[in-house]
């Protein structure tokens, strides 16, 4: 039986949507469709546990056999339009954190699709190839699925790897066991107002993953000290987690010192290409190349069951969208061993750790 939470249920459901639509619509800043920005649809191609599939879209939808070339189904279009407004329907009404459909996965199986994830070896969960209308051409494009049916999507993952290392400078009157008692919430929001009011001085040293740390240098040399002022401030009586809200925050006390007297975006312009890279294949653990493994972009599954997408020739809109929705978001202090103070080599640190949501 096929079970899955609303997030793994929604790659089956823009499987089966785009399907029935032939076709995907580019969404503005606003996540508002684009009526005259769209991608023709000419298949959609699925891996299983070793069988390449290919669904064709024409008058009907054609399952192919992409090792043999064999065709192995034909059914019309409006059987997907049925069973994508079935599992839409479901998917709205479905309480619980795990569930099965048995009537979808009947479908499913008919048109051999045997689990919810296909396989990729990229950070793509879905691989099309469309007519662009720009080109001519017929790319292989691979977008990353976002969903708003369920709980809302993580951009950047925690780990011990997204740990960032601070310095507590002060006069020698820091008790790091006082500051380690306050358990009460927000704990660490109130842990770093008692270092501050202890006069102490937090300064960011390094990122405990020399490989994220690297990946952030490539992508901008510039992004560890502006990441860790971005976290830090989420957590020193600002109140807000929102990157943009973080953002205009940081281009009024511009920690880096940059010359914004003729007002270039500096703050901005570099966590936009940060968060477009985390949107597209960078992750903090494997070395990043600035290759694009989402080389379409992104598909939105927005709450009212349309599907809208940014491409990479609709970067601007990609990109507002990402910073007007997106926070920082406090992981596990004990699964990532962050928040505490700690002793080493005679200097005291803090670490805090960075993780990205949508909103």
């Amino acid at each position: 039986m096929l079970t899955g939470n609303k997030g793994e249920w929604s790659e089956i459901y823009v499987f089966l949507k785009l399907l029935a639509d032939g076709k995907l619509n580019a969404a503005d800043a606003n996540l508002k469709a684009i009526p005259t920005v769209y991608y023709p649809i000419i298949k959609i191609l699925r891996q299983e546990s070793g069988k390449n599939r290919s669904y064709w879209i024409d008058s009907t939808i054609k399952v192919i056999n992409e090792q043999t070339n064999q065709e192995l189904l034909q059914l019309p279009i409006s059987e997907f339009v049925l069973k994508s407004q079935a599992l839409f329907a479901a998917l709205k009404k479905a309480k619980g954190s795990s569930f099965a459909f048995s009537d979808i996965e009947t479908f499913l199986h008919a048109i051999d699709v045997k689990t919810l994830a296909a396989v990729h070896s990229d950070k793509s969960d879905i691989h099309l190839v469309v007519h662009d209308l720009n080109t001519g051409m017929q790319p292989q494009l691979g977008f990353s699925i976002k969903s708003m049916l369920g709980k809302d999507s993580t951009l950047f993952n925690a780990g011990n790897t997204t740990n960032f290392i601070y310095e507590l400078i002060s006069d020698g009157s820091l008790d790091p066991t006082k500051i380690n008692k306050i358990e009460v919430a927000p704990k660490l929001k109130n842990r770093i107002k008692a270092l501050l009011e202890q006069g102490c001085k937090i300064q960011f040293v390094d990122i405990q993953s020399k490989s994220l740390k690297l990946n952030l240098q490539l992508i901008d040399s510039d992004l560890p000290q502006l990441l860790a002022a971005l976290l830090l401030a989420k957590y020193d009586g600002t109140g807000t987690s929102s990157i943009l809200e973080l953002l205009q925050l940081l281009n009024q006390n511009n920690p880096l010192k940059y010359d914004l007297s003729l007002g270039h975006p500096f703050y901005e312009y570099k966590i936009k290409n940060f968060l477009t890279d985390a949107a597209l294949g960078m992750t903090p653990s494997n070395i990043w190349k600035g290759h694009y493994d989402a080389t379409g972009g992104i598909i939105i599954v927005k709450e009212n069951g349309d599907l809208v997408c940014y491409h990479i020739y609709n970067r601007n809109e990609f990109q507002t969208y990402l910073l007007n929705n997106t926070k920082l978001e406090q992981s596990s202090t004990r699964r990532h061993g962050y928040g505490s103070v700690y002793e080493e080599n005679g200097k005291y640190f803090i670490k805090l750790n960075l993780q990205i949501r949508f909103n």
